[in-house]
Formats: structure tokens, sequence, C-alpha cells
């Protein structure tokens, strides 16, 4: 089965367990359901407009370049020839 025919089924299983809901239910139920959607998305926009902006910290261009530059390895032996 494909994942798609999967999910169908999943839903449509929950679909015949709900069914006997009282109506007051099914529209608590679609209420709670659109809230955890709008929740979803607005946290996955909020994941990905984290990613995009400035830099943020108290050091100056050259403070951090120092301090890049000092944290560099050189670990590399030169064979003389």
């Amino acid at each position: 089965m494909k994942t798609s025919e999967i999910d169908t089924v999943i839903v449509n299983g929950y679909f015949e367990l709900l069914g006997n809901l009282s109506l007051t239910n099914k529209l608590d139920l679609i209420s709670k359901l659109t809230a955890s959607v709008k929740t979803d998305i607005t946290s996955k926009k909020s994941m990905f407009n984290k990613a995009f902006g400035a830099f943020d910290s108290k050091k100056s261009a050259e403070e951090i370049i120092d301090d890049i530059r000092s944290s560099r390895v050189f670990n590399r032996e030169i064979e003389l020839l």
C-alpha cells in the first residue's frame, strides 16, 4: 500500500468511529482540529522565519574575525624534499 492509501484508510476508520458522535461533539471536534492545523502552520512559519535575519552579537566585526582566526587549528605537516 502507498502512503496516501494508508492515510485514506486511517481517515476513513476515524470517520466511521466518530460517526456516532452528536452534532455538538462533531462541531467541537472540527473546531479543535482547525485550531490544531492553524497552530501547526503558525509554528512552521515561525521556524522558517527564524532562519533569516541579521547575526546578533555585542562584539564588533573585528572582534568576531579575531576570534575566528585565533580558534583555527593548523596540524598540517610539510615534508621536506
